[in-house]
């Protein structure tokens, strides 16, 4: 039997959950699929606060993404809020890409499969970074997975090398049903500039910052005027729990914020393609992770 060429295929469109442990490479393979950076990715577990939407788009499909925040047991109501969105995302879509690393199933992973038992949709297992293991090691993990769920697909991957993606999209083709187009195709992701450019400076603080700062660090966007020079000055507010995490921040000197702040700008002024007047202010606020106000004008529900 002949295969179809592109034109020829059925056009088919859907909704395709990623979902896992934090740090599992979740957010790389988004960006590696969509061929842009749209979520931001660091070493360190739990990056991924909100539900992310790439959209790639093919002549016969058109996959919509959603990049969950890590499952994980929550300590606060930011973890709770995180938690929230990630169970969300499993009742809203087509298909569910349950993405693991090469080795034998912990405790979060039967926490995550748990969850899936829950639902109806067809889930793929995604074994991540097969690089970094040799296949005699792979092949007893795959047949583990196997005896604990009865997953339609198993797709080893590399996100970061980018290898198996070619076979993991023409897999979720199949199993994708017929569907119109829900955006316009130069539109790679739902997510507002304003959001976009508080991610980055995230991503850059916990980036520059190391090992010597927690998770308690958020940005919020006060201010996005167009000057009359076309310059673009964004204001922000930058989050953190303790005075010495201020300090860290700042730097000696101002010498961290600034290294932040410049590190920020460039990836911001890429992304929007157009200059930008980047203006950074570090405040202490307590318990800002439970604080429900401050959570929902953050974004978290």
């Amino acid at each position: 039997m002949e295969r179809k060429t592109e034109e020829e295929k059925e056009f088919r469109s859907g909704y395709v959950s990623i979902i896992g442990r934090p740090n599992v490479g979740k957010s790389t393979l988004l960006n590696a699929i969509l061929g842009e950076k749209i979520a931001i990715v660091t070493p360190k577990p739990q990056t991924t606060r909100n539900k992310i939407i790439g959209i790639h788009n093919l002549p016969y499909s058109q996959i919509i993404f959603i990049d969950t925040p890590g499952i994980h047991k929550p300590k606060h109501r930011l973890g709770e809020a995180m938690i929230k969105t990630a169970r969300e995302a499993l009742s809203e879509v087509d298909l569910i890409l349950f993405m693991v690393e090469a080795q034998r199933p912990r405790e979060a992973e039967r926490i995550v499969l748990d969850l899936i038992r829950k639902v109806r949709m067809p889930v793929f297992l995604i074994m991540n970074k097969i690089d970094t293991r040799k296949k005699p090691e792979i092949l007893p993990v795959i047949e583990e997975y196997q005896r604990l769920y009865p997953f339609r697909e198993i797709i080893p991957v590399s996100a970061l090398k980018q290898n198996g993606l070619p076979l993991l999209i023409a897999k979720i083709y199949e199993y994708l049903p017929p569907g119109p187009k829900y955006y316009p195709d130069e539109l790679i992701t739902d997510q507002i500039e304003r959001f976009m450019a508080s991610e980055i400076i995230r991503e850059k603080i916990m980036m520059m910052t190391k090992e010597e700062l927690p998770h308690s660090v958020a940005v919020e966007v006060l201010k996005w005027n167009q000057r009359t020079d076309g310059i673009l000055a964004i204001s922000c507010n930058i989050y953190i729990e303790r005075e010495g995490q201020k300090a860290i921040i700042i730097g000696k000197g101002g010498s961290m914020l600034k290294a932040i702040g410049t590190s920020a700008r460039i990836e911001i002024e890429k992304l929007l393609n157009t200059k930008v007047f980047l203006e950074t202010w570090v405040k202490v606020k307590k318990g800002w992770r439970d604080d429900v106000r401050l959570l929902q004008e953050l974004g978290y529900r």
